[in-house]
């Protein structure tokens, strides 16, 4: 740390900051990463869903606030790799559309400054990066795409297959969900993942996860010219006299504040925590907080609309990797209702203690145990839209999101649809068996999908950052995760972070020459 001057610094090294590093390390530029954790420890309790989900273990001790100041335990993550380490994997292209100005039920979705074929090429090389398994032309919502995904789609067990079929006799239209995991179902013995019952929510025991960590991070710390600090926490951000460049990064390392200087300075913290370093940096040249001259910045968060509907069946679901389905029929509304409404895909195996976890207090196990062995769980996402009311702020240390629900009738109908779809559906093993659905809405804590913070666009009066993701006020700060996001769409936000980070990487290189 004696030499503390570098070319770039990257602050987070999850889906925005590790996909950017990968991508510069090879430039032979001197690269910083600063990473407020450490790496996910190596151990049996990645696999121990009572010590993840009922004990929290890889959980941070940090709370946050509500509008009412209630307390939130915000369900995040802070590891090399950010929150990829512990996603399901699920990645997707935002649909064409949806760069587009769309009208809701309950407001408008506004128009990207950039579009679909904006992105695209960067999609295909993300998607490569982070090895993803999937089969085009079977989503009736498909943006157009080129060549087919890099790696075969993951296929269904038996009774997720019956579903996909029971869903197409319905007349809808399931596809593969596209996966970045490393499984090679060719030949099991070359293949790292081993198709495990542990895999979404967890860390991967055995690195067969494409993360930001696995894919990313350690190949780019390969380069002798790519430095990693971990347990690093970045306090704020100082500038030059004029307020015009970033010249110093103080982060508290074991106990102790060091100060760190880089031509350009890249934050990648998660839309929340982006937000609140740049409001917590404000000096005489930003009293409002860096690279605020908009106000804008900590508005506008969006984290979807999030529900699950579970399907409890009296038969035994023998299923160890379901999270195979995913179905966008009612992505753009349906008849009678033009709307759009969102996405469905089928989550990740439901244990034992992920049950108990989100049960009443005091159920027994034995009615846990049998919920998690006869049930199968959806997740369902509607479009979060943008408010700049809904905004994250600071009181002192204190984080705090102020956060009002919309599109809410939207996804009533939404929730009450795919359990009438659930219902409707006639399965042969299932004869003789009694099924019955209970859909669940999510709530604030649930901050994995977070965006919008800091929107780009091409005005400084109306957004943060420039369409290079460059800040409008501060020339060489530029925030590279979902905080740029003008609107949030439907589906998982990973993919586009990814896609994204490696287009102002190129920028990036053209920029340092």
């Amino acid at each position: 740390m004696a030499d503390s001057h570098y070319d770039v610094i990257i602050i987070g090294t999850g889906a925005g900051g590790g996909t950017l590093a990968y991508k510069l390390a090879a430039s032979g530029k001197k690269i910083l990463l600063l990473e407020r954790g450490s790496f996910v420890p190596k151990e049996k309790a990645n696999w121990d869903s009572r010590l993840i989900f009922q004990k929290e273990c890889y959980r941070p001790q940090e709370v946050w606030y509500d509008k009412h100041g209630k307390v939130i335990r915000p369900v995040t993550h802070y590891y090399v790799g950010g929150n990829t380490k512990f996603y399901g994997g699920a990645l997707f292209r935002f649909r064409e559309h949806d760069f587009n100005r769309v009208f809701h039920q309950d407001g408008i979705s506004p128009e990207w400054p950039l579009k679909y074929q904006d992105f695209a090429p960067y999609y295909t090389e993300a998607e490569k990066l982070y090895e993803v398994h999937g089969q085009r032309h079977l989503d009736p919502t498909e943006p157009q795409i080129s060549e087919d995904y890099p790696f075969p789609p993951i296929s269904h067990e038996p009774y997720i297959q019956e579903i996909n079929n029971g869903l197409k006799d319905k007349g809808l239209h399931p596809f593969y969900l596209p996966l970045g995991i490393k499984l090679n179902e060719t030949n099991r013995f070359l293949s790292t993942c081993i198709r495990c019952d542990t895999c979404d929510g967890f860390p991967c025991f055995i690195n067969a996860k494409a993360d930001a960590d696995i894919n990313c991070v350690r190949p780019a710390i390969a380069n002798q010219k790519v430095t990693l600090i971990t347990q690093a926490k970045v306090l704020r951000l100082h500038t030059s006299a004029s307020g015009r460049e970033v010249n110093g990064v103080v982060a508290e390392i074991a106990g102790k504040r060091h100060i760190f200087s880089g031509d350009i300075v890249v934050l990648a913290c998660g839309a929340v925590n982006s937000a609140v370093l740049l409001l917590q940096s404000a000096n005489d040249r930003h009293p409002n907080g860096l690279a605020n001259s908009s106000n804008l910045v900590g508005r506008n968060y969006m984290a979807h609309k999030f529900g699950v509907v579970m399907a409890l069946s009296t038969k035994f679901n023998p299923t160890v990797f379901p999270k195979t389905i995913a179905v966008n029929d009612f992505y753009w509304g349906e008849k009678g209702f033009p709307f759009p409404m969102g996405s469905v895909q089928l989550l990740g195996n439901v244990t034992t203690n992920r049950v108990a976890a989100y049960a009443p207090p005091l159920t027994p196990k034995f009615i846990a145990q049998a919920v998690a062995t006869h049930s199968i769980s959806w997740l369902l996402i509607t479009e979060d839209l943008p408010n700049p009311n809904n905004r994250v702020y600071v009181k002192g240390e204190q984080i705090y999101i102020d956060y009002t629900k919309n599109n809410e009738q939207t996804f009533n109908r939404f929730m009450k649809r795919w359990v009438a779809v659930l219902q409707s559906i006639k399965l042969p093993s299932h004869q003789g068996h009694i099924s019955v659905v209970f859909p669940q809405k999510m709530t604030l804590k649930e901050v994995g999908h977070q965006c919008g913070t800091c929107r780009f666009g091409e005005h400084p009066r109306n957004s943060v950052l420039d369409l290079n993701c460059r800040t409008h006020d501060v020339d060489n700060l530029y925030v590279v995760d979902s905080s740029f996001f003008p609107s949030s769409s439907a589906v998982n936000p990973s993919l586009t972070i990814m896609a994204n980070a490696l287009r102002v990487g190129k920028h990036l290189l053209e920029r340092m020459g």
